[in-house]
């Protein structure tokens, strides 16, 4: 999971450097009736909504062929936001970066509604007990250049200068914080979290809305906007089924798990991770405090975007910082989903 949030972040750089070809080079997609759906890693329980509903032909049902797209060196964002595949997983700090790039994408659905992540450090180290002992330390880190700006706030926040080392590392995040080669990370709870506790390396974990960070959606699904406006009806077939996916995979996690498992035959080593990893995100994760899924509102989208606005992270099409809030509305929709 840890690479695979890395990868995805790698929109940035790309987002920065290509905007204006970006916004410039968006298609209305495949002409052959085909929906191409972008991987954001190897598939997982951040997926499982997808397979459920092609497991359970509900695309089909719908009148779509659905093309999944594996993971490659391009990252979802880009394919979206070039017209190479009309929907794909992003997170909510990537979206944010490409949109403001340029990019002619927009959210259209949120699988996980919260931070499924946390500051995390070995649960045996006695000199790490708070986010103030983070100074002076070592993280690693993915290159997403919101991630110094939250880290400084959380650390400051707890009393500390907000002051550490940040290093990029290629192996999975816990396995660095075990080996020694970094002191504290940033980890998935329902993936690598569970995966450290069944290996014997628990982690211990600070949540960042604890030291104020806002909420933020931690998956979401973008679509490519040109794609949207040509093809209403297919857009609007495809995000319900995609809807009633995810709705199935928060209302029965381990049928579900299964149909991931049985829709990639070989992948997982460790199923009962699979299972452990959907139950935690069904109970925890992808229901609003309405009990809905998939929705999304104009405050979580302010909330922590904005913060990226007001870190000065975020930047326009010419690579500079923006020097004004964006309109938050323009990076989600609600209006393909088919629940009220």
């Amino acid at each position: 999971m840890t690479r695979r949030l890395r990868a995805a972040l790698t929109v940035v750089v790309a987002a920065v450097i290509g905007a204006a070809t970006l916004a410039g080079c968006s298609s209305p997609g495949s002409d052959d009736g085909t929906v191409r759906f972008a991987l954001d890693w190897t598939p997982n329980t951040n997926h499982t909504g997808l397979y459920a509903a092609i497991e359970n032909g509900w695309f089909e049902e719908a009148g779509l062929d659905v093309e999944v797209l594996p993971y490659n060196d391009t990252s979802p964002d880009v394919l979206v936001a070039s017209g190479g595949a009309d929907f794909g997983i992003s997170f909510q700090p990537s979206s944010t970066f490409s949109k403001a790039a340029g990019a002619q994408s927009v959210s259209v659905l949120a699988p996980l509604q919260r931070w499924a992540s946390g500051i995390a450090v070995r649960a045996d180290a006695q000199d790490i007990t708070r986010p103030r002992d983070l100074d002076g330390k070592t993280y690693a880190g993915f290159g997403d250049p919101g991630e110094q700006a939250l880290l400084q706030q959380v650390i400051r926040a707890d009393g500390g200068r907000g002051e550490f080392t940040t290093v990029t590392l290629g192996t999975s995040a816990y396995e660095a914080v075990y080996s020694g080669q970094a002191d504290f990370t940033s980890s998935f709870y329902a993936w690598e979290g569970i995966e450290a506790e069944r290996r014997g390396t628990p982690m211990r974990y600070f949540d960042q809305t604890d030291y104020g960070i806002p909420e933020q959606y931690a998956i979401v699904v973008d679509g490519n906007r040109d794609w949207l406006e040509a093809n209403p009806d297919r857009a609007r077939a495809f995000v319900g089924a995609l809807e009633r996916g995810y709705r199935f995979a928060a209302d029965d996690p381990d049928a579900a798990a299964d149909l991931l498992i049985a829709a990639n035959p070989g992948v997982f080593t460790d199923e009962e991770l699979v299972h452990e990893s959907q139950r935690m995100l069904a109970e925890r994760y992808m229901r609003d405090a309405n009990g809905d899924v998939g929705r999304q509102t104009f405050e979580q989208w302010a909330g922590y975007s904005g913060f990226l606005y007001r870190a000065g992270v975020l930047t326009g099409p010419d690579g500079t910082p923006l020097t004004s809030e964006p309109d938050w509305s323009e990076y989600f929709t609600d209006e393909y989903l088919d629940s009220p």
